[in-house]
């Protein structure tokens, strides 16, 4: 029998993983959790919870997960993939809490995101837009290894392809 609970992605660092319904409830409720980072949640883990609480399918296998440290267990941020997919598109979003910043997290969550992403079926890109004004992210998106495609004068786009 297959288990409904998706199968945790880990890297060298990190593990992604669903979101539990108390954590859900917690973020939501404002309620801290003794294994979250001192900085978790921040302000757009709060809207993911809110948009998983009100778009379950959000935390389907390709879904939405929370991101771990795995030398402390704690959880330092989220990550997921915008479903269902469009024209065979899926968007990576992504966010890792200030104290853990400048580490390479969230380019290691993002490459293993992706590289899950385009095992779904029918799901052969997997994208993301940034803001110009935020070169951090920029170089997250460079470093998992999407590539630039296409810009505007405030927003870059990245892809990577199957």
């Amino acid at each position: 029998m297959t288990s409904l609970i998706p199968a945790d992605l880990t890297t060298d660092r990190l593990v992604l993983r669903t979101w539990s319904a108390d954590e859900l409830t917690a973020v939501l409720d404002h309620t801290r959790l003794p294994h979250w980072a001192e900085d978790f949640p921040a302000e757009g883990d709060q809207v993911i919870a809110g948009f998983l609480r009100d778009h379950p399918a959000g935390l389907d296998r390709y879904g939405h997960r929370l991101i771990l440290e795995r030398s402390t267990g704690l959880v330092v941020g989220s990550i997921g993939l915008f479903w269902p997919p469009t024209d065979g598109a899926l968007e990576v979003g992504y966010g890792i809490v200030e104290s853990r910043r400048g580490r390479g997290y969230a380019a290691e969550a993002t490459r293993a995101i992706v590289v899950h992403g385009l095992t779904a079926p029918g799901v052969h890109t997997v994208e993301a837009d940034v803001e110009l004004a935020n070169p951090a992210s920029v170089r997250v998106l460079e470093k998992a290894g999407l590539r630039r495609w296409s810009e505007d004068s405030s927003i870059a786009r990245f892809r990577t392809q199957r």
